[in-house]
């Protein structure tokens, strides 16, 4: 059973592993790998007595547990590994017993470090199997090899008539509008489109007008260059494009009072009355020509 605990201390920064991330995964591997108390264990239909501190393993039994689920390009080879044991044997991290059908690993000083979940005195030299602390849990006593079974979750393909392929599509085609990249994985940018809309609770028509606003947007169309950026950004998006313009006038229309609605109706004046404004005016100019 994979169960357990690591307890790793700050101290591995300085040590020789922590410069080659590699080679820190394997020496955590064999912490994570040694027995927590003495038993028997069945190896290649050989059985093996282990006491603390102890597991059982072959150059390429190592490297397949090494590599399991590494990408190709990260692959160790069995070879190297094995150098790199070697390396750990030289550097009295461990000790390497070996048979023709398998070896025997033990980490050196394993009771003395391993066995306590006290830190350790900093006036204490520490090698470097003091960096960390492993408490295993008990592996079943039944046994039957040392191959870790790993479920791998197969990769979705989406097929191009899928509603989340077609968004990732467009998705694609309106960047590429805009920048010059290369075709991403389709079917991962279909998973994120699927994830933005049933995990995120969004519409499939909320999604794809953010595709096209966010590609043309001056800001955003240099910002969203994945699915992931899209979903990761759409909240601040969808309140920026759904934010009124500030230089937008809001025009406010009132309503007028009583009297000024309706025709305008000029007063009536008598015939009398616009007899004397005429001769007061005519009267008025005759003395401004005189003048």
């Amino acid at each position: 059973m994979n169960l357990g605990y690591i307890k790793l201390y700050r101290k591995v920064t300085s040590s020789f592993v922590w410069a080659n991330p590699s080679m820190l995964k394997l020496w955590l591997l064999c912490l994570m790998k040694a027995s927590h108390e003495g038993r028997r264990f069945l190896f290649n239909g050989h059985e093996v007595s282990l006491s603390s501190g102890q597991f059982v393993t072959g150059r390429d039994a190592l490297g397949k547990e090494y590599n399991l689920g590494a990408p190709s390009d990260q692959v160790i080879v069995s070879r190297t590994l094995w150098r790199w044991m070697k390396k750990f044997e030289n550097e009295e991290m461990l000790s390497i017993t070996s048979t023709p059908k398998y070896s025997v690993i033990s980490i050196k000083n394993w009771d003395e470090y391993q066995s306590s979940d006290q830190q350790l005195s900093s006036g204490r030299p520490a090698p470097v199997q003091q960096l960390s602390t492993n408490k295993n849990d008990k592996n079943d006593k039944n046994d039957k090899n040392n191959n870790i079974v790993s479920k791998k979750s197969k990769k979705r393909i989406y097929p191009d008539d899928d509603p989340n392929k077609k968004l990732a599509v467009l998705l694609f085609r309106k960047i590429s509008q805009n920048q010059n990249i290369k075709e991403p994985d389709l079917d991962n940018w279909a998973n994120t489109i699927r994830l933005t809309i049933e995990s995120d609770k969004r519409a499939g028509k909320e999604v794809q007008d953010m595709i096209v606003w966010a590609t043309q947007d001056e800001f955003w169309k240099g910002v969203v260059l994945s699915a992931s950026s899209l979903r990761r950004n759409f909240d601040k998006m969808n309140a920026q494009m759904n934010r009124q313009p500030a230089n937008k006038k809001i025009v406010r229309e009132e309503k007028l009072p009583d009297w000024a609605q309706g025709e305008v109706q000029e007063a009536q004046i008598s015939p009398e009355r616009q007899a004397e404004i005429d001769a007061k005016l005519a009267a008025y100019l005759n003395k401004t020509k005189k003048e």
